[in-house]
Order: C-alpha cells, then structure tokens, then sequence
C-alpha cells in the first residue's frame, strides 16, 4: 500500500510546484534575461539534433511505405501521402517529444537538481526569491517556442522523405506532390500542434519537478534524470492517447 500512497504524494507535489510557480514572480528585468537564456539552451540548441533526425526518419518512412507497395495497382502518390500523414499526425509532435524528453527534458531535471544538491535553491529562498518561480517559469515561457521546432521537423521531414523516395527512384517529384496534396486536412496540423503546446508544457514543468523535489547527491541526480525521462515519456504518450480520443475520434 505504501507505493500507491507514494505516487499520490508526488502527483500532489507536482500541482503543488505548478502552483508556486505563478506567485510571487521575479523581477520582469531579471525574467527577460533568465527566458532568453532558456530560449537558447532548450530551443536553438536542440535544433541540429531536431533537423537531422526529422529528415533521416522522413527518408526512412517513405522508403519503407515504397517497398510495402507491391500491388502495380496502387499508386505511387501514396507514398507522399504515407510520408505526410506520418509525420505531421504521430512522428513530428509525438515520437520526436519523446526524444526530446531526454535531452531536454534531463538537461532540466540535471541542472535545477544540481543546484538543489549545491544548495544554490536553498539560497534564493534565504534572500527571499521564489525559487520555484525563478527557475520553472523561465523554462516554461521558453517551451512556448516549441512548436516553432516541430513545424521544421514536419518540413524537414517530408522534404527527406521526398528526397528519398524520387533520387532513391521509388516514385517521381509529380507523384510524390501529388500525394502532399492529396485529401489534407488542416485540422490535421492543428491537432498536431494543439498536441505539440501540451507536450511543451508537459517537457517544462516534469523535468523541473523531478529535479527541484529530488533529495541526495550527484548520484540522486543522474536517478532524478532517469525518473525526469520515463515519467515525461509516459504523460506524453497518456497525453497523446487523450488528445486523440478526444480530437480525431
């Protein structure tokens, strides 16, 4: 029974630090310069790895769906319409979320916890700062740009798998486009990014809770970061579940 207990205490304690986060806020001076700087670590740094997995993956998924395509009577547009769907539904918004869990997302829980084992957070609270609100909410505001990085993995994505299925001679420019075009519906980006501002806000505020409420020493950090990636990983997919239960059904 005492596991249970455990995981109510720590869902309590997550509401608890998204209610702190919001009061008593830092300075707007200081703020500016704690979300540009979160800009940069969590945004612009994660677009190499961004870019290069969205397109190698597009490349993947149109190749395979080229190869499952045996029948000569279906078409080889499909295979921009596979690419399209896949990406822009599941792959750009969720399984690269999940990716992203674990770079940014322990890059968070790693660095707040780091401060909490140095007792730097003990030492804003002394000097009368939110602690909570100087830390998280930064982190918060700058995840706001997170769908910018999604709308570049979905276009990198399908410009790869383009790439791949015409000089990979699976299909040809004309056809691929043809399947780009083929019945689109744009609520179909907007659940994408109506997912993508849910799971920013899940990549923020999970990390930051595993690493401020983590006790111990730098051994309990890199288990805090541990804990930071299935615990984001699993409310992003339970996330993804409901969305999609509730928008495509």
């Amino acid at each position: 029974m005492k596991k249970p207990i455990k995981y109510i205490h720590d869902i309590g304690s997550y509401f608890l630090m998204l209610k702190k986060v919001f009061s008593s806020p830092t300075k707007k001076s200081v703020m500016k310069e704690l979300i540009l700087k979160e800009i940069d670590d969590l945004i612009i740094k994660s677009l190499g790895i961004v870019s290069f997995i969205s397109f190698f993956v597009g490349g993947v998924i149109s190749i395979q769906t080229a190869l499952n395509l045996e029948n000569p009577l279906i078409p080889k547009s499909l295979i921009g319409f596979a690419t399209r769907q896949s990406i822009i539904l599941e792959f750009a918004p969720t399984f690269m979320s999940i990716i992203m869990a674990g770079k940014v997302g322990s890059f968070i829980t790693s660095s707040i916890g780091s401060m909490r084992v140095t007792e730097q957070i003990d030492a804003l609270e002394v000097m009368g700062i939110n602690s909570l609100n100087y830390l998280v909410f930064p982190k918060l505001m700058a995840m706001f740009f997170y769908p910018f990085i999604i709308a570049i993995a979905m276009f990198l994505g399908i410009f790869g798998g383009f790439l791949a299925g015409v000089y990979g001679g699976f299909t040809t420019a004309a056809d691929f486009t043809i399947g780009l075009q083929d019945t689109f519906y744009p609520f179909h980006l907007a659940y994408a990014f109506i997912k993508t501002f849910l799971f920013a806000i899940i990549l923020a505020t999970v990390p930051s809770w595993q690493g401020y409420y983590m006790r111990g020493g730098a051994l309990e950090v890199g288990k805090a970061s541990t804990n930071s990636f299935v615990w984001t990983s699993i409310i992003i997919i339970l996330t993804n579940y409901i969305v999609t239960q509730l928008l495509l059904s």
